[in-house]
C-alpha cells in the first residue's frame, strides 16, 4: 500500500500558483475572441468593453488579495468569504454555484476539444455526436484517475499545459503586430458606417457577458490557498496573473481588426484565432492554432477539474456539504468531491445531447452561475472596510479597500443584471435541487436547516425554479 503523500509535498509555489489562475483564465475564450467580437462590435466597443470588464475584475482580483491577507483563516476563499459574510445558505449557494459553474465549464472544454477535431474529422461533428460523447466520456474518466494519484502532481501539469498554450498566444499576438494594417483598423473602429455614441454603446452591453466568461478562473489561487507554500503569495499570484490575462485578451482582439475586415472576422468559424492566423501565413497557421487550442483547453480542463473538487471538499471541511465530501485519499485529494464532480460533468455531458448550440450555453451558463459568488466575495469586502474588521483606526487601506470592494460589487451586480432574467431562470433550476445537499449537511449536524431570512430566499428560489421549467416547457426559453 503506498504511504500518504506528506502535507509539505503538496504545497504549491508561487510560480505554480500563478499558473493554476492563468491556466484557469486562459481556455477557449481567448481563441474566439476574433470572431465574437468582431459579430458585436468595432475597435472602439472591443476597447471600452475592455476597459469596463478589466476595471471590474482588476478590482475583484484586488479584493481576494486583500481578502486574503486580512482574513488568512478562511481557506477555499469563495466559499468561505459569503460564509463567513452572509450566512451558512449562502455560503453553501456560493459554494454550489461556482462548483457547477466549474462543471459546466469543463463541458465547454470537453465540447470544444471535439468540434475543434471535427474541422479535420467529421465523425466528431460539432462536438456532440455520440461518438464526440463517448470519447469525451473517456478522457474526463483518464483525468479523473490522473487527479486521484495527487493534486501536486496534476498541478504540475497544468503548470506546464499553461506555458505550452502561451507560447501560440505570443506568437499570434507578434505576427498580429507585422501585419498589422493601420488603415483597415480604422475603417472597423467604430463598428458602423457612421460614428454613433449610442450605437457603441449597445455594441459594449453585448460584449460584457463574453468578458465575464473569460476572465473566470481568476480566483484560482484563492482557493488554493490552504495548497501556498506562502499565504502572501496568494494575492500576488492573482493580480499577476490576472494582469497577464488581461493583455492578452486585448491584444488579440484588437490586433484582428487590423489583419481582416469586421465582416470577415465575423464570419470565422471556431476557433477564429486560427481563421485570422491563416490569414496572415496560411494554412499551416490554421492548423498550428488550432493544435494550441487543444493544449489550451486541455490544461483549461484540468484547472477546471481541481478548481471544481476542491471549493466541494473545503465546503465540507467546514460543515456546509455532507461530510462525505470531505474525504481524503492516500494522496491527500478530496476524492469523495471529485467523484460527485466528475459524475456532474458526465450527466451535463449527455445533456449537451439535445442541445442545440451547447458550447454557448455552456460558456454563458457558467458566467451566470459564476458571477453570484463573485459578487458576495466582493460584498464581503466592502462589508469588512465599511465595518471596519481587521482595520486600525485610521488606517489608509481601509479607504483604498473599500473603494475597490464597492466598484468589484457593482460590476458583479451589473453583469448579473447584464446576463438577463434568462440565464437567472436557468441558474435557479440549478441551484434549487442542490439545496439537497445543503439539507443533508444540516440533519448530519442536527441544526435547524433555515433561519427565516434563509427560508425566505429558498422559497423565493425554488418559486424562480418553477418558472425557469415552466419557460422551458412551453418554449418561452430555450436551450
Amino acid at each position: 500500500m503506498a504511504p500518504a503523500a506528506n502535507e509539505s509535498d503538496q504545497k504549491l509555489s508561487l510560480g505554480a500558483l500563478i499558473a493554476l489562475v492563468i491556466g484557469s483564465m486562459v481556455g477557449s475564450g481567448i481563441f474566439a475572441l476574433p470572431a465574437a467580437f468582431g459579430r458585436a462590435t468595432g475597435a472602439l466597443g472591443a476597447f471600452i468593453a475592455w476597459v469596463i470588464a478589466g476595471t471590474g475584475m482588476l478590482m475583484l482580483a484586488l479584493v481576494f488579495q486583500t481578502l486574503s491577507r486580512r482574513k488568512p483563516d478562511l481557506d477555499a476563499g469563495i466559499y468561505a468569504y459569503a460564509m463567513a459574510g452572509f450566512g451558512d445558505y449562502i455560503g453553501f449557494a456560493s459554494a454550489a454555484g461556482y462548483w457547477v459553474g466549474c462543471c459546466l465549464a469543463d463541458v465547454a472544454c470537453l465540447v470544444l476539444i471535439k468540434a475543434t477535431l471535427g474541422q479535420f474529422f467529421p465523425i466528431f461533428g460539432d462536438g456532440t455526436t455520440p461518438v464526440a460523447i463517448a470519447s469525451a466520456s473517456a478522457l474526463l474518466w483518464g483525468v479523473h484517475v490522473l487527479v486521484l494519484r495527487g493534486i501536486k502532481g496534476a498541478a504540475t501539469l497544468n503548470t506546464v499545459a499553461t506555458y505550452a498554450k502561451i507560447v501560440p498566444i505570443l506568437l499570434f499576438i507578434i505576427v498580429a503586430v507585422m501585419a498589422f494594417d493601420a488603415e483597415l483598423f480604422s475603417s472597423s473602429f467604430w463598428g458602423a458606417e457612421q460614428p454613433d455614441a449610442p450605437n457603441v454603446f449597445t455594441q459594449v452591453r453585448s460584449t460584457l457577458l463574453l468578458t465575464v466568461f473569460v476572465f473566470v478562473g481568476i480566483e484560482g489561487a484563492s482557493v488554493y490557498s490552504r495548497y501556498a507554500s506562502d499565504r502572501s503569495d496568494i494575492g500576488i499570484a492573482t493580480v499577476i496573473g490576472f494582469l497577464t490575462v488581461l493583455c492578452l485578451l486585448v491584444l488579440v482582439t484588437l490586433l484582428s481588426y487590423g489583419v481582416l475586415p469586421r465582416p470577415d472576422l465575423a464570419g470565422l468559424p471556431t476557433p477564429s484565432m486560427a481563421g485570422v492566423m491563416e490569414a496572415m501565413v496560411g494554412r499551416w497557421g490554421n492548423v498550428f492554432i488550432s493544435l494550441a487550442l487543444l493544449i489550451s483547453i486541455l490544461g483549461n480542463y484540468l484547472s477546471w477539474s481541481l478548481l471544481a473538487a476542491e471549493v466541494l471538499h473545503s465546503a465540507a471541511v467546514n460543515r456546509a456539504m455532507p461530510s462525505f465530501l470531505a474525504s481524503l485519499n492516500a494522496q491527500k485529494v478530496p476524492v469523495g468531491a471529485l467523484w460527485l464532480t466528475n459524475f456532474a460533468i458526465q450527466a451535463f455531458l449527455l445533456v449537451t445531447w439535445f442541445a442545440e448550440y451547447a458550447f454557448t450555453l455552456a460558456l454563458k451558463m457558467t458566467s451566470a452561475m459564476t458571477l453570484i459568488p463573485y459578487f458576495f466575495v466582493a460584498a464581503y469586502g466592502l462589508m469588512l472596510a465599511s465595518r471596519g474588521e481587521t482595520y486600525v483606526a485610521g488606517e489608509r487601506a481601509r479607504i483604498v479597500d473599500w473603494i475597490c470592494s464597492a466598484v468589484a460589487t457593482l460590476y458583479a451586480a451589473g453583469m448579473i443584471y447584464a446576463g438577463g432574467a434568462k440565464f437567472l431562470l436557468l441558474s435557479s433550476i440549478l441551484y434549487a435541487p442542490g439545496t439537497l445537499l445543503f439539507f443533508l449537511a444540516k440533519r448530519e449536524r442536527k441544526e435547524t436547516i433555515f433561519r427565516p431570512f434563509e427560508a425566505v430566499m429558498f422559497a423565493a428560489l425554488a418559486v424562480a425554479a418553477c418558472a425557469g421549467v415552466y419557460a422551458l416547457a412551453v418554449g418561452a426559453i430555450s436551450i
